[in-house]
């Protein structure tokens, strides 16, 4: 039997895994160019955006149970400055971003879990920390779909249920036997 905790990692894995293949298959959609699309000049493009979460995600899990997820070689505020120059550049940062953020959680236990790791000075449970980078990311992948969505208008292809086949795809889901499973399994 799966114990809690180690379901927790294991959902916790999984949803990551989802908010990076939402941004994976934002960045399909759109050009170099509207990767650096910027509404006014201080908006961040999707660009900044990923700059500002790769910063985050290498901070924050590089050396993630043995040093504060602050690092001194962190620039943040030099994340606000677009500086990619190529959809390639982007794209190969992005991975490593997500690379040290897995490399760190995956080999996590339950026993790590009540372990404190401290962000600025501010101890955290492992279980907080992650629980406050899923938040952050997600909240900054949401600006990345929503800006891609509007970039793109009417030929957005959706990542989620499409507009209108709500019924539809609820009818698909209650078609099947109840059973524990989570909702990235069918992605």
């Amino acid at each position: 039997m799966i114990s809690q905790t180690n379901s927790y990692l294991t959902s916790v894995i999984k949803q990551l895994e989802y908010y990076k293949n939402l941004g994976d298959n934002t960045f399909k959609q759109l050009t170099f160019e509207e990767l650096q699309w910027q509404s006014h000049e201080d908006a961040n493009s999707i660009s900044i955006i990923v700059k500002h979460v790769i910063g985050n995600m290498l901070s924050r899990w590089t050396n993630f149970l043995t040093e504060d997820g602050e690092k001194e070689w962190r620039h943040r505020d030099q994340e606000f400055e677009d500086t990619f120059t190529t959809n390639e550049d982007l794209i190969a940062a992005w991975e490593t971003g997500w690379k040290c953020l897995f490399d760190a959680i995956r080999p996590l236990t339950e026993d790590d879990l009540e372990s404190i790791i401290y962000i600025r000075n501010q101890g955290h449970t492992v279980t907080e920390a992650i629980n406050r980078q899923l938040a952050h990311y997600s909240y900054h992948i949401g600006q990345i779909v929503f800006l891609g969505k509007l970039l793109k208008g009417n030929t957005w292809e959706a990542l989620s249920i499409p507009k209108g086949n709500s019924t539809t795809y609820n009818e698909e889901k209650f078609s099947k036997e109840k059973g524990r499973k989570h909702f990235t399994d069918d992605l």
